[in-house]
């Protein structure tokens, strides 16, 4: 049959992307306690694609994606990547999978468990050795990479200065604390996630019985921290993970008596192109 894909595009006019978007996949993750997480994910995946071509095949970003679902740890990812970029003959592949994530959470006093979901997800680069151009792969050559894990953990936080100034109370508000870091040492989600709720007035449950409000209500309030304490206490404690490359931080509150959120953003270190 005709690939009219593959014939030729006089236009000479290269494409830094070309792909698929937003394909939802049931997918396997790992997962610390259980080994294996059972999620749905959502997945772009793109080359670059020369000026000589005229198209890409779609159909083998799912074809190889396919393949690869039931493993897709942190570093497998780019593998899969990297078996895209030859499969298109291209000089760059590219991916974003997004997931939900699920830990299981007792509360604090009734010991009540429950399923918190987090918002996770992988980027990944990888090029061919030259890491530059439109040459056509050496499977023989190692590929260049690069790889981002992001995570968003929802977190109460309650506000300093309305606790100091007020005769009795203080405002509180939930928040959304966004960390992505460059691929260094592995490490679980879970562990991360932890970190994360540790630096905040307190973290949230989906489930709590009065006891437990009551325990969580008075522990967020002798633990006051405005967006830029949170966002510098969650910086600091990375490095407690391992050794990254590069990681940013940045929190969200939604706040309570304010038509508008509070926000605060920092990173660390220099971004690298190998892995």
């Amino acid at each position: 049959m005709i690939d009219v894909q593959n014939e030729r595009d006089h236009r000479e006019v290269p494409l830094q992307k070309v792909g698929i978007k937003d394909l939802r996949y049931p997918i396997h993750v790992l997962d610390r306690e259980n080994r294996i997480q059972h999620t749905t994910g959502t997945v772009n995946l793109f080359v670059n694609l020369p000026h000589h071509f005229k198209g890409t095949h779609m159909s083998r970003f799912i074809e190889v994606f396919h393949q690869h679902r039931e493993r897709l740890s942190m570093p497998h990812f780019l593998d899969m990547l990297e078996e895209i970029r030859l499969s298109l003959e291209a000089a760059r592949a590219f991916g974003e999978l997004s997931f939900p994530f699920f830990i299981e959470k007792e509360a604090p006093v009734s010991g009540q468990r429950s399923l918190l979901s987090y918002d996770c997800a992988f980027e990944g680069m990888v090029s061919d050795p030259n890491c530059a151009g439109e040459s056509v792969p050496d499977a023989a050559q190692p590929a260049c990479r690069r790889f981002f894990v992001s995570v968003a953990v929802p977190v109460q936080t309650v506000c300093p200065c309305s606790k100091a100034i007020s005769a009795y109370g203080a405002h509180n508000q939930r928040g959304i604390v966004r960390v992505k870091l460059q691929l260094g040492p592995f490490f679980w989600i879970e562990d991360l996630v932890s970190l994360i709720e540790g630096c905040a007035s307190s973290s949230v449950w989906p489930l709590l019985k009065r006891d437990d409000e009551k325990f969580v209500t008075e522990a967020a309030y002798d633990n006051p921290k405005f967006v830029e304490d949170l966002v510098r206490d969650v910086l600091l404690a990375i490095p407690n993970l391992g050794d990254f490359p590069w990681y940013s931080v940045e929190a969200e509150n939604f706040e309570s008596i304010h038509n508008h959120n509070a926000f605060a953003y920092a990173e660390s270190g220099t971004l690298s192109g190998n892995q």
